[in-house]
């Protein structure tokens, strides 16, 4: 299927938006500003997001959900256990945020942060995509042998986890508190799973 040009325009904007949010965040990143990253039409934002900067967002906020959600599949595709899997995703993180000189957040705990008490659809969005991060992670460790309700609540802890470590790394210029989050997990994991067994 060919993409129109309104589609490419529509996904450079959302693209854009995603890339300065990591940078500036969400109340830092004007529309012109977007506008003028994705090299797109002045009247082209408001013809595909008639709705505004939440629609934007929202929209951002979905893409980056689905990029880390990718990356889970990835990891999980490509590796035996547990432990395993949330060691690759956090080695990747750390060589994102390495890559980009420690510029670069989780846009969704960026908009959470900023937006979860102002915008009721930016706050949803942001649920939706750590719903959409959590609920894999519960079937990985579901068929490893773990209860649902010990996976789920698992599985909510080591997003929970791996989201503080990014913002800690991000902060502390370094990497060491994502690959300290690494350690920690793959050792509750493995103990878990030894548990279960």
């Amino acid at each position: 299927m060919v993409e129109t040009k309104g589609a490419k325009t529509s996904a450079r904007l959302v693209e854009s938006m995603l890339e300065l949010i990591q940078r500036n965040g969400y109340s830092g990143t004007g529309l012109n500003t977007v506008v003028e990253h994705a090299g797109a039409p002045k009247g082209s934002l408001y013809f595909h997001f008639p709705q505004g900067k939440e629609a934007l967002g929202e929209r951002a906020v979905e893409l980056a959900s689905a990029r880390f959600g990718a990356l889970v599949a990835d990891s999980a595709s490509e590796s035996a256990t547990p432990g395993a899997v949330v060691r690759r995703v956090i080695d990747a993180l750390a060589r994102l945020l390495d890559d980009g000189d420690f510029q670069l957040g989780c846009p969704v705990s960026v908009v959470t942060l900023e937006m979860g008490g102002q915008s009721e659809r930016l706050r949803d969005a942001c649920a939706n995509a750590f719903e959409s991060w959590i609920a894999p992670v519960t079937e990985l460790l579901v068929a490893h042998g773990r209860s649902r309700p010990a996976a789920r609540a698992l599985a909510t802890a080591v997003v929970s986890m791996v989201e503080g470590a990014v913002i800690v790394s991000r902060a502390q210029r370094s990497t060491e508190p994502l690959h300290c989050a690494a350690q920690a997990l793959v050792v509750l994991l493995e103990q878990d799973e030894e548990a279960s067994a």
